[in-house]
């Protein structure tokens, strides 16, 4: 065998022992590396790679545990004989594809569902590589404590924790999960729940569309916030193509409004998406006399609950809630990583009883060792440090950001009183925020048009959100300078 075979990548997102291993098992996987073959010697394999011999080591003792090696005294290192592998050997050329025997499948005709009229924000893939990227709901990894998850990631995948992640539990929560989210998360909210009042989902999305699968129907009637979430939309048009576009003004979702006729109101009080404004006191409790006298479902979407840092928060509609007709979604992505995928709603028993059985028929549960993940860190305290990490870093990029935008963009946005993560910026009547997006992409400016956010027609073209989680704050005000000029220009 020649170690030659072997290169490794300096600086790739893994480690050099994962490396090493990877490029062995493919080896003897492929049949480069037959059975009973010897393998080079740990110094000589070091010195090839560039490497220390301590890494070559372990990666060895790792695969005579796995049982891919065997360790010969005085003698090195040899391709297990007795390996019960099937060799994939060399992968097969490309040949051209056969003719087919009969008509081709015409798979649009039978979807069940169109997507065609679903609009949605649009960021290029690697945005994390432009040097400006106002994005919103992403996360600047270098404000969060990875050490800290990482340890809460060791205690949950032990030995102690295997009968909580290695099982199927059906159609059940982990328990420290749902005691976390009812002791540490709800109370700050004012809402009180029972543990057969909370379900966990995977994410604020995979709520809102358990809810619309169980509850929507063609028939069904569901009034959106306009401008509101454009996946809100997307969601319950799968279920009907009755969605009532309710209109918002500076203080929010209006409870004079068309609400009559509705069986379901989406809304986003605590901090509206995506103008940022807080549904006040007054508006909440008319909002739930008028759930009760017109007899309609609330869906309250409390997407970012822990980024309050700006003002005195105002109860949770669900906290005020007396007559069980709120239904609260919650999430932990934009504290914790969008990518964990964890949420969970808060509704009356019965109701939780039935999406528990639709979720368990979709997908049985979340992954459970995410869930004892988070659990930990919750309950460990790591989770409300990092909030108060987040407000303190999310303070500073709000002023900034405001500040840059009244000095370049003047009277085209307010700032968020909430604080949130986001600004919501209205350009001149006449202003095409998709061609100024595609010309800030250009200079590294990544922006979001905001016309995915309306459901009547014609959009607005003229807005867009600004997302500061993800952006130095020393890079607030050079994208704005940019995004000002190309603004005047356009």
């Amino acid at each position: 065998m020649r170690d030659a075979i072997f290169h490794i990548e300096r600086g790739g997102p893994s480690s050099l022992q994962s490396q090493i291993r990877e490029l062995m098992v493919t080896a003897i996987l492929n049949g480069q590396l037959p059975p009973g073959e010897s393998i080079p010697s740990s110094r000589r394999m070091a010195e090839s790679l560039g490497v220390s011999r301590n890494s070559v080591s372990l990666v060895y003792q790792s695969l005579v545990d796995d049982g891919y090696l065997i360790s010969r005294e005085r003698s090195g290192f040899f391709v297990n004989s007795d390996l019960d592998i099937v060799h994939l050997g060399p992968q097969p050329k490309r040949t051209a594809p056969r003719a087919p025997t009969g008509e081709p499948v015409d798979w649009t005709e039978r979807q069940q569902l169109d997507f065609s009229d679903h609009v949605q924000f649009v960021r290029p893939a690697n945005w994390q590589k432009y040097p400006y990227p106002f994005i919103y709901g992403q996360v600047d990894q270098g404000l969060f404590p990875l050490a800290a998850w990482r340890e809460c990631s060791r205690q949950a995948l032990g030995r102690k924790g295997m009968d909580v992640w290695t099982s199927d539990t059906y159609a059940l929560d982990d328990p420290m999960l749902i005691e976390q989210i009812r002791s540490r998360l709800l109370p700050r909210r004012g809402i009180l729940a029972g543990e057969d009042e909370v379900l966990v989902t995977l994410g604020a999305q995979n709520a809102l569309y358990l809810v619309a699968s169980l509850l929507v129907r063609e028939d069904t009637t569901v009034g959106i916030e306009e401008p509101g979430y454009q996946d809100a939309h997307n969601i319950m048009s799968l279920k009907t193509r009755n969605l009532r576009p309710l209109d918002v003004d500076e203080k929010g979702l209006d409870p004079t409004g068309p609400l009559a006729g509705c069986d379901y109101v989406y809304t986003t009080p605590s901090h509206h998406y995506p103008t940022t404004v807080t549904l006040p006191m007054e508006r909440r409790k008319a909002l739930l006399e008028r759930a009760v006298k017109d007899n309609f479902i609330i869906l309250e979407d409390d997407y970012e609950f822990e980024t309050n840092y700006m003002s005195t928060p105002i109860p949770a509609l669900k906290s005020l809630d007396t007559d069980g007709r709120v239904i609260y979604i919650g999430s932990l992505s934009k504290t914790l990583f969008p990518g964990l995928r964890l949420g969970f709603m808060i509704a009356p028993a019965p109701l939780i009883a039935s999406l528990r059985r639709l979720r368990q028929l979709m997908y049985r549960h979340p992954p459970n060792n995410n869930q004892r993940t988070a659990a930990l860190f919750l309950s460990l305290g790591y989770h409300d440090a990092l909030v108060h990490k987040l407000n303190r870093a999310y303070k500073d990029r709000w002023a900034c950001l405001g500040a840059a935008l009244d000095k370049y963009m003047p009277n085209m946005s307010k700032a968020p009183p909430f604080g949130g993560t986001s600004y919501w910026v209205e350009g001149p009547k006449k202003l095409n925020a998709q061609a100024v997006y595609e010309a800030a992409l250009e200079e590294g400016v990544v922006i979001e048009p905001g016309q995915a956010c309306f459901l009547r027609t014609p959009r607005p073209t003229n807005v867009f959100r600004l997302g500061f989680s993800s952006i130095p704050l020393e890079r607030i005000e050079g994208g704005i300078e940019i995004l000002a000029r190309l603004i005047r220009n356009a």
